[in-house]
């Protein structure tokens, strides 16, 4: 598999804009007493971020992350690594997950059940928004383990062999860390969100950080992925999402 094919897996198994503007710090003189965390709201969203990427081997690449998004229906990105060149664009619908690696050729055209058979990681388009948008995983169920640790609800999760381990900050109820690993060692990921901003009243992050463990066909990679929101418009007109080999 190609670098820049793993770029893409590993976005969209977190899955995750160049003129930056003023972030507006997220403040709520409310605090969430109860358990009832902040859930991403709009309809159409596009954005850019900057995106840096450390490899196991101790190699930083930088570039520029595009997205667009349609909720809980399409999520498109393209990644330039510099000179205004796209070396990886990508679409995830509910049904699949489709890479175009237009600097080497190792496209992937996949559903999210071949995916699992493949690298043995159970995704979906709902948990890459979620974790995009420091959105819990998943929906709290009575089966789950949440108590309150000062300023956090901590939350544990089993889904599908894999746990989801949580804390939602009570000062704006959005995720501030998230743990996920495979219950048959098949991948791990770790996620912090430091910085919230205010997109129309609501928190969203402003950067990121993602540490992930991925085992393909060539062994375990593990990465850092960091990134600084620096343009997101959640009352963009109707987008397109232009895809294709």
């Amino acid at each position: 598999m190609t670098k820049q094919a793993r770029w893409g897996l590993l976005l969209g198994v977190l899955l995750c804009w160049g003129c930056a503007k003023s972030t507006i710090p997220f403040q709520d003189k409310s605090s969430m007493e109860d358990f009832s965390p902040v859930t991403a709201t709009y309809g159409y969203l596009q954005g850019k971020a900057k995106i840096v990427l450390e490899e196991d081997s101790g190699k930083i690449t930088r570039g520029t992350l595009h997205v667009r998004a349609l909720k809980d229906s399409l999520l498109w990105f393209s990644i330039s690594p510099g000179l205004g060149v796209e070396a990886l664009r990508g679409l995830l619908s509910e049904d699949k997950i489709q890479l175009r690696d237009r600097i080497g050729s190792q496209d992937l055209n996949l559903s999210y059940a071949e995916f699992e058979r493949r690298y043995g990681i159970t995704l979906s388009l709902t948990l890459f928004q979620n974790m995009i948008w420091a959105n819990l995983p998943y929906s709290a169920t009575y089966e789950d383990r949440l108590v309150r640790v000062g300023k956090k609800f901590e939350l544990t999760q089993v889904r599908d062999k894999v746990r989801y381990f949580s804390k939602t900050d009570t000062r704006h109820g959005k995720v501030a860390e998230l743990s996920i690993s495979s219950l048959e060692d098949k991948g791990t990921i770790l996620a912090s969100f430091p910085k919230f901003q205010d997109l129309n009243a609501q928190p969203f992050p402003a950067e990121a950080l993602f540490k992930v463990a991925i085992q393909d066909s060539d062994g375990l990679h593990h990465f850092r992925i960091y990134l600084n929101w620096t343009e997101l418009d959640t009352q963009a007109n109707p987008l397109t999402f232009p895809f294709r080999f």
